[in-house]
């Protein structure tokens, strides 16, 4: 008897393979866990295997998942392939994309494969700034959409999603129980203001790590547990960690990842970006309960 793979549910299986859970899937397909696991167990069923390895506290592929993953990556490729050439919708051109650097991870890449999945002629123009760069640059169209962390929502943009600044330090280290503190920051971080002003306001002692405008310099230094700096909880690099200080450093507050140019015309390819872009911030940022978080600390004006 001919035995024949579904498309949807190895889109499904590919976005819980990517996302690396079920629930994130589920948000990010706008379906219900409940349908994609079952999708999954039908699949599983079908081929008589274990496509996924649920025994640890994330969900990993088997070995025989691995080798399914390619298989259908190139069958929901080639699937739309075909749908885009006999209905004319194969768009060609290029969609200008501004992200800050704090933000890219995890959701980006996510929008990237799934974006490039669906408008294979689209160029992507992908390019990295502080806000305030940014927004200066859309304003003169250098961009079709933007995101931004920003304190507070803005009339021309729309939120995806609000995230708390939280302090990050080395992995283990001990650098945040020193005084003064030594902070860390970039010279163009605009996070840095509303930090310093949140330790000013409790009385903790303070001094630069570091003058530097890059990145990089800020994170090897405060790996090398010679400072802490302020981050979005959820964007940490894997060899840094949020602080669990007990209180000892002051709340920072929360910030707002704002989305601007998704309304500027009806362009298909924009508004799928702009809609990949909703639902990977609000599936793969950490969320919290953000009323409690509201009443214990004010939210600090500082934004980057």
């Amino acid at each position: 008897m001919m035995r024949n793979l579904d498309v949807t549910t190895l889109r499904s299986f590919m976005t819980v393979a990517d996302l690396g859970g079920v629930t994130k899937a589920a948000g990010f397909l706008n379906l219900t866990q409940s349908a994609v696991s079952m999708q999954l167990k039908r699949l599983e069923e079908m081929l008589g295997v274990n496509l996924l390895d649920r025994s640890g506290r994330t969900v990993a592929l088997t070995a025989e998942g691995e080798q399914l993953l390619g298989y259908a990556r190139r069958m929901v490729s080639l699937n739309d392939e075909v749908v885009r050439r006999l209905t004319h919708d194969d768009f060609e051109g290029r969609l200008r994309l501004g992200v800050p650097h704090d933000i890219v991870y995890p959701a980006i890449p996510h929008v990237l494969q799934q974006f490039s999945r669906a408008f294979p002629r689209v160029k992507v123009s992908l390019n990295f700034s502080f806000t305030s760069a940014l927004k200066d640059e859309f304003s003169r169209g250098e961009f079709d959409i933007i995101l931004t962390t920003e304190a507070s929502p803005t009339a021309e943009s729309e939120v995806l999603c609000e995230t708390p600044l939280v302090w990050v330090g080395a992995i283990g280290g001990a650098s945040w129980r020193r005084r003064p503190l030594r902070f860390a920051s970039c010279q163009n971080c605009l996070f840095r203001p509303g930090t310093l002003a949140a330790l000013d306001q409790v009385g903790i002692e303070w001094e630069p790590a570091l003058d530097s405008s890059s990145d990089r310099a800020v994170e090897a230094t405060v790996s090398a547990d010679l400072a802490v700096m302020s981050m979005l909880e959820g964007t940490e690099p894997p060899h840094l960690e949020v602080v669990q200080h007990n209180g000892a450093l002051p709340d920072l507050g929360f910030q707002h990842i704002n989305m601007y140019g998704a309304e500027r015309d009806t362009s298909e390819a924009r508004s799928a970006m702009a809609d990949m872009l909703r639902q990977a911030f609000c599936t793969l940022m950490p969320r919290h309960d953000r009323l409690d978080r509201r009443a214990e600390a004010p939210r600090l004006a500082s934004i980057s």
